[in-house]
């Protein structure tokens, strides 16, 4: 069944989506698990092949979390109200919020971009309530007014028109793609 109502942009998924669905995968595991990210995404590599490669941008993403650890977490945490902390954060939100939050503060996508494929992917992967807090989250972090639902689809349909690799939204047998 369509999640149409949850997710703030179409159901097709950019190259650079995907990687970034594959590392918000990578941290996920990390997370819930309670392993290092670069060991995951070492066997993620060691575990690659032809059909299914490990995207560079996957890797660079991940890098960049794990190397700026305490940059990126001190933001989000300056950024969330009173008595909330990352921990009290749903594991998939958290994952995205760093994501996104490395690409903000490390200049590695437009800030818009950013926010906007986050919430893309919140949209598919999380609660109903996510995309709206994930939005307000990034928004500050960023020192912008929250994205408009509106925006959020026309920089997600741009990523898509300006990423020859776009596909299909990953089906329920698609996890790291």
């Amino acid at each position: 069944m369509p999640r149409a109502s949850r997710t703030p942009g179409p159901a097709h998924f950019s190259a650079r989506t995907k990687a970034r669905k594959h590392a918000l995968d990578i941290l996920f595991q990390a997370d819930l698990l309670g392993q290092d990210p670069l060991e995951v995404l070492r066997e993620e590599r060691l575990d690659a092949t032809h059909d299914k490669p490990l995207r560079p941008f996957t890797a660079e993403l991940v890098e960049g979390v794990v190397t700026h650890r305490g940059k990126v977490d001190g933001a989000i945490e300056r950024a969330l109200d009173a008595g909330w902390s990352l921990d009290r954060m749903p594991r998939v939100d958290r994952g995205l919020a760093r994501l996104a939050t490395w690409e903000i503060v490390g200049g590695v996508s437009p800030t818009q971009v950013a926010i906007a494929e986050a919430l893309v992917l919140a949209g598919e992967l999380s609660t109903d309530e996510s995309p709206a807090f994930l939005n307000g989250l990034l928004s500050a972090i960023a020192k912008q007014q929250p994205m408009p639902l509106e925006e959020v689809e026309k920089v997600h349909e741009e990523q898509l028109a300006t990423d020859p690799a776009t596909d299909p939204a990953p089906t329920e047998g698609d996890e790291t793609d």
